[in-house]
C-alpha cells in the first residue's frame, strides 16, 4: 500500500481582502500540518479572492498576490504539498492559475483551460483560457523562473494533476488526459456558488472523476459571502476509485474547514490496470511532467470511516434547509464584511417581511450553535455586542418597524408585533399617516384639485410604501445599521413593487426567490423550522393572511393576486417566459396542461399581462439593491437575466397569442 493523507478545505475569502486571505491560507496550512495531513487543496483564487471582478486588471493585483505568495505563504508550505490559486500575468493576459507548492519550494502553475461565462459568471472579461497541450515559462516578477501550463507533477513518485472549477464541468474534461499520463490524485480548487441541489451535480463529477480517471479526486471550494451576490456552500469532497471517501460541512460558518481523508494510490493504480478499456499515454503524451523529488510522510493505516453528512442534508425538506442556511451564512457574512452595526426591516405584517426578518434569528440560532458566544463574538468584534445566547443576539441585532397609514388595519399591526416578539427583535411603530396626507396636500394644492382613488389610485398607493422609506433609513443611519430592502422575484418579475418604497435599503436577501416557496417557505418555519433551530409558531398570524400591498381603503379588500394574478401561475410563467425563453403562444400552451381549471380566456389574460409588465418594469429590475443568487430562475439584471430598459413589448408576439386563444 502506498497511502496519501490528503485534506481538501473551504475558506471565506473575501475579494482584495490581502491579509484575511493569508490569514485564512496559512491557518488551512497550520491544522493540515497538525491533522499530519501531506497534500492540501486549497480555493480558486484563494489568495486574491475570486471575485475580484474588473480589479483582476489592475497590475497592482496581480504583483500583491505574488508577493503574498513568494514572501508569506510559500515558507509555510515545508514538509507539505499545497495547491494555491492565484492570477498571473503572462504575455499581456491574465490567467486563472493554481501553484503547486511542494516543501517550501513552486513547481510550477497550471493554467485554467475553460473559463465559466455564463450566468453569474464573467471570467472570460479578465482572464484568457489556457490552450490545451501548450506549456510555456513563467517569468516571474523577481526573475525566476516557472513552468506554466497544460501540466502534471511528479511529487515523489505520486503524480498530480489539476481540474480548476470549470474544468471539470465540461464534456471534455481536462481529466481525460490526466488519467492517460497514469496521474495518481486530481486536485479541484473550486469557486463553485450555491444553489438548490447543486450539491448533488458536484458529487458526480467527483464521483465520475474517480471512476473514469482511475484516481483519487480532491474538491476544494470556497464558504461564506465572499463578494456580496453570490453564496459559497462549501461542502468539500474527496473521492477514490469512484466510492467517496470524505464529505465536508456546507454553509459553516467557520472561516477554514478541512475535510481529510487516508487514500491508497496503489489501489487506484490497480483499478485503471483491471480496466479494460484503459490505454495508457507511452510516448509522453501532450502533458508535461514536472518532476520532484519529496519524501510523502509515513501513514499508518485505519479503520474506514463512512463518510457522513450533516442529520438536515437528507431532511425531505431539504430545499427549505438549503434557503434558510444559505441565506442565514450570507446575512451574518454581509453583516461583518460591510461593518454593519444591525440590521433594519420595515416589518409590514406580510410574508415578505416577516420572511427578512426570521431569516435574522435563525442566523444568529445557527452562528451561535456553531462558532459559540466567543466564536460569535471574535467575529463580530467591532460590535462589542453581548452574545450569551440568540435572544440577546437577535435583540441587538435586528430593530423592526411597522409603519402604519389611515388603510393599515389590526391584523396587520398585530402579527408584526407577534412575529416581532416572537424573534426577540427590537420593534418600533411609527405612525406616518399624518406625512402621507401632507403629501396629498401638497400635490392636491399645486394640481389644483383633489386627489381621488377613482383618478389617482396608482400614485396615492404609492405614497404610502414611499413615505415609509425616509423613516427606517433615518433609523439605519442613526445605528449604522443596514436597511433590508423585502421584495421578492416574483414581485420584481411584473413590477409589483414601489420604487423607493418597499425596495429601500442597501441589500435585498430575498429579491432572488420567489413569492410562492417563500410562503412555502414561511409555513414550514411556523411548524418545523430548521434542523436545530426549530419554529416560530407565531408566524400563524402572517399564513393564515392573503398576501396584501394594504395600499388601498379597507373596503377595497386589495389582495397582491387579485392585482396580479395567483402567485403558483405567476412563477410559471415565469419559469416559462424568462428562464426558458419561451413565446406568449408557447407559455400559453405549456400553463394549459399545468393549470386546467382556469377557463382559456382568463390565462391568455394573465399570460399578456406578465409580458406586458416584465417589458415595462426593466427599470426597477436595474435599480433593486443587490440579491443573493440562489437559483437559475435569478432576474438579477447585473448578474444573470439581462434584458432591454426599452423594447418593443412584445406586441406581435402576444398579437399572435390573442389570435391563438381566439381559436382555443
Amino acid at each position: 500500500m502506498k497511502l496519501l493523507h490528503l485534506a481538501a478545505a473551504v475558506l471565506n475569502q473575501t475579494p482584495l481582502a490581502w491579509d484575511p486571505n493569508r490569514r485564512n491560507i496559512l491557518s488551512a496550512i497550520a491544522q493540515a500540518r497538525a491533522q499530519k495531513v501531506s497534500l492540501l487543496c486549497l480555493p480558486e483564487l484563494c489568495i486574491s479572492g475570486y471575485g475580484c471582478e474588473d480589479a483582476f486588471l489592475s497590475p497592482g493585483l496581480t504583483a500583491m498576490a505574488w508577493r503574498i505568495l513568494r514572501d508569506e505563504i510559500l515558507p509555510e508550505t515545508r514538509g507539505l504539498a499545497v495547491s494555491l490559486g492565484l492570477p498571473l500575468l503572462f504575455q499581456n493576459a491574465i490567467f486563472n492559475t493554481a501553484c503547486l507548492a511542494v516543501d517550501g519550494r513552486i513547481l510550477g502553475f497550471v493554467a485554467k483551460r475553460f473559463l465559466a461565462g455564463d450566468g453569474i459568471h464573467y471570467e472570460p472579461r479578465w482572464f484568457k483560457p489556457w490552450p490545451q497541450g501548450v506549456v510555456a515559462e513563467y517569468t516571474a516578477p523577481d526573475g525566476a523562473a516557472f513552468p506554466l501550463g497544460d501540466i502534471h507533477f511528479d511529487v515523489g513518485g505520486v503524480k498530480i494533476g489539476f481540474e480548476i472549477c470549470e474544468d471539470a464541468w465540461v464534456a471534455k474534461r481536462p481529466g481525460g488526459g490526466l488519467a492517460l499520463e497514469g496521474v495518481d490524485v486530481i486536485l479541484n480548487p473550486s469557486a463553485s456558488h450555491f444553489a438548490f441541489g447543486k450539491l448533488e451535480v458536484r458529487k458526480r463529477f467527483v464521483l465520475e472523476g474517480s471512476r473514469a480517471f482511475g484516481c483519487t479526486y480532491v474538491y476544494g471550494n470556497l464558504v461564506g459571502n465572499e463578494a456580496g451576490r453570490a453564496i459559497y456552500d462549501g461542502g468539500a469532497l474527496i473521492a477514490t476509485g469512484g466510492a467517496l471517501a470524505a464529505v465536508g460541512p456546507r454553509f459553516t460558518f467557520q472561516d477554514v474547514h478541512l475535510t481529510t481523508a487516508v487514500v491508497d494510490v496503489d489501489a487506484t493504480r490497480m483499478m485503471q490496470a483491471r480496466t479494460a478499456s484503459f490505454v495508457p499515454s507511452v510516448h509522453g503524451g501532450r502533458y508535461d511532467r514536472v518532476r520532484s523529488p519529496f519524501d510523502w510522510p509515513a501513514v499508518i493505516p485505519a479503520a474506514v470511516i463512512p463518510p457522513s453528512q450533516q442529520p438536515w442534508e437528507s431532511s425531505p425538506h431539504h430545499k427549505e434547509e438549503e434557503f434558510a442556511r444559505a441565506l442565514s451564512l450570507a446575512l451574518f457574512d454581509y453583516l461583518r464584511k460591510s461593518h454593519s452595526r444591525g440590521f433594519i426591516v420595515s416589518l409590514s405584517g406580510g410574508a415578505d417581511s416577516a420572511a427578512v426578518s426570521c431569516l435574522i434569528w435563525v442566523m444568529a440560532h445557527l452562528a451561535l450553535a456553531e462558532l459559540g458566544p466567543d466564536g460569535v463574538r471574535e467575529k463580530l468584534s467591532y460590535l462589542n455586542t453581548p452574545t450569551p445566547d440568540a435572544r440577546t443576539l437577535v435583540r441587538a441585532l435586528l430593530t423592526t418597524c411597522y409603519q402604519s397609514t389611515a388603510n393599515s388595519g389590526d391584523v396587520t399591526r398585530n402579527a408584526a408585533r407577534a412575529v416581532a416578539q416572537a424573534i426577540d427583535a427590537n420593534h418600533l411603530e411609527f405612525d406616518v399617516d399624518a406625512l402621507v396626507k401632507s403629501y396629498i396636500a401638497i400635490v392636491s394644492q399645486s394640481l389644483g384639485r383633489p386627489l381621488t382613488w377613482e383618478q389617482d389610485d396608482l400614485a396615492l398607493q404609492n405614497i404610502q410604501a414611499r413615505v415609509r422609506s425616509p423613516g427606517v433609513w433615518m433609523l439605519a443611519n442613526i445605528k449604522g445599521a443596514l436597511l433590508l430592502a423585502t421584495s421578492n422575484r416574483s414581485e420584481a418579475a411584473v413590477g409589483y413593487a414601489t420604487m423607493d418604497g418597499d425596495t429601500s435599503g442597501g441589500l435585498s436577501p430575498i429579491a432572488g426567490i420567489d413569492k410562492n416557496f417563500l410562503r412555502h417557505w414561511l409555513r414550514w418555519l411556523e411548524t418545523a423550522g430548521p434542523d436545530t433551530v426549530g419554529p416560530v409558531p407565531a408566524l400563524s398570524c402572517i399564513n393564515r393572511q392573503a398576501p396584501t400591498a394594504e395600499l388601498r381603503p379597507q373596503a377595497a379588500h386589495q389582495t397582491d393576486e387579485d392585482d396580479l394574478m395567483p402567485y403558483d401561475l405567476l412563477d410559471a410563467v415565469e419559469r416559462h417566459a424568462i428562464r426558458d425563453k419561451r413565446t406568449p403562444v408557447e407559455c400559453f400552451q405549456l400553463l394549459r396542461n399545468t393549470f386546467p381549471r382556469f377557463a382559456a380566456a382568463q390565462l391568455g389574460l394573465w399570460v399578456e399581462r406578465f409580458f406586458r409588465l416584465w417589458c415595462r418594469n426593466q427599470w426597477k429590475r436595474e435599480r433593486y439593491a443587490p440579491s443573493f443568487h440562489l437559483d437559475d430562475e435569478n432576474l438579477d439584471p447585473k448578474t444573470w437575466c439581462r434584458f432591454p430598459i426599452l423594447s418593443g413589448g412584445f406586441e406581435r408576439e402576444l398579437a399572435e397569442l390573442r389570435a391563438y386563444v381566439a381559436t382555443t
